[in-house]
């Protein structure tokens, strides 16, 4: 049954029962691990978490799964854009490892990016790197994507009404 917080999505989230993952990667509230501003995220990719930066020492730490071995991306960027179940458009470089890939993908469950994306910029140009939702939870807490930062569904739903766009992101 979907929960009642959902009922105005335009495709059904699926609720993941989180006591079948560990519990480190369900989200807490714990001690901001840097100083910055309220509303900023930090990616620990070694740990394997996501924190969104309260204004007051705390942060959101959430459970996400990283970018596989030759797909990792670090650096810092900013949230330039924010979507409600996006479309999928895979890169060039995804042609070229899987050529039948289709070109777009619409938005919807089986989306590779979920029910929320937010795109990360750097300099003012879009990284092709995202923070997504996705419909492979058992991927949490591992190395899965192509560079991307995934999250559970219900998880990016809660960050993408949480953050800005322009928010500061450093990914380490």
């Amino acid at each position: 049954m979907q929960a009642t917080s959902y009922a105005g999505e335009p495709y059904k989230v699926r609720i993941v029962d989180r006591s079948r993952f560990d519990k480190r990667f369900w989200p807490v509230t714990v001690d901001a691990p840097i100083s910055a501003p309220a509303g900023s995220i930090l990616i620990d990719t070694q740990q394997r978490f996501l924190y969104l930066i309260g204004g007051n020492g705390t942060a959101k730490r959430y459970g996400v799964a990283v970018g596989a071995a030759g797909h990792r991306w670090s650096g810092a960027a900013t949230i330039g854009r924010k979507a409600v179940w996006p479309a999928w458009y895979p890169t060039d470089d995804m042609h070229q490892q899987t050529p039948n890939l289709p070109r777009r993908i619409d938005p919807g469950p089986g989306n590779p990016l979920g029910a929320r994306a937010l795109y990360l910029f750097e300099g003012g140009a879009d990284t092709l790197y995202r923070i997504h939702g996705t419909s492979e939870p058992w991927t949490i807490g591992t190395e899965a994507s192509s560079g991307c930062i995934r999250m559970l569904n219900e998880d990016v739903i809660d960050l993408y009404d949480r953050v800005n766009e322009g928010a500061a992101v450093w990914v380490r």
